[in-house]
């Protein structure tokens, strides 16, 4: 009798490789009067590049690598049948946030007013599964993506000024897990990223 261990192992193995997606990341500022108007334009850039596109609060984002492996978690997971969300960028987000839930993910999300930000611009087209609307994604012009994304934005570094209360609050670290680790909060984030993908 075989050991279950040793076939899931066996069955981890035989998975095809998901091929990790091409990823920019654009830092500045956005001036959002209109928070509709301004997710429309998102959508827009993603619909003539073919670009996943996903903007995030940089005061809750720690470090390139939170947004990087949440990326390459996200597109594992399309690959795999297992997404969550339907669109590929919201998927990020979920992976981005480390939880399942979409309302609660969206608060790393942009909001009105000022606010400094950090864009995941990546492409999907080589990803297995990935589709938008039900259309399969093809292989997306990421520089046009990048300049359109700019240009909405007032050029600033935003890449690890994150907000220490905001982040703690955000993802639930106490003093005593702090106290505990031998890493730091931003550590502390990115397992909370990878442990999205292990508790499934």
């Amino acid at each position: 009798m075989s050991d279950p261990a040793e076939t899931a192992a066996a069955s981890e193995e035989t998975r095809p490789t998901t091929p990790e997606p091409d990823l920019r990341l654009v830092e500045g500022v956005a001036e959002i009067d209109d928070l509709d108007a301004f997710l429309a334009e998102i959508r827009a850039i993603t619909e003539v590049t073919g670009a996943v596109v996903q903007a995030f609060d940089a005061e809750i984002v720690v470090s390139d690598t939170h947004l990087t492996r949440a990326t390459e978690l996200a597109a594992r997971a399309v690959a795999r049948g297992d997404a969550v969300a339907r669109d590929p960028a919201v998927e990020v987000l979920l992976y981005a946030a480390g939880r399942r839930q979409i309302d609660r993910a969206l608060t790393m999300g942009v909001d009105e007013g000022t606010t400094p930000v950090v864009v995941v611009v990546t492409d999907f087209g080589e990803v297995p599964n990935a589709t938008r609307d039900g259309d399969p994604l093809e292989g997306a012009d990421l520089d046009a993506a990048v300049e359109q994304v700019r240009n909405r934005l007032r050029p600033a570094d935003t890449l690890g000024q994150y907000d220490e209360s905001r982040v703690r609050e955000f993802f639930d670290v106490t003093d005593r897990e702090l106290a505990a680790t031998d890493g730091n909060l931003a550590d502390i984030v990115c397992e909370r990223v990878a442990l999205l993908n292990v508790e499934k």
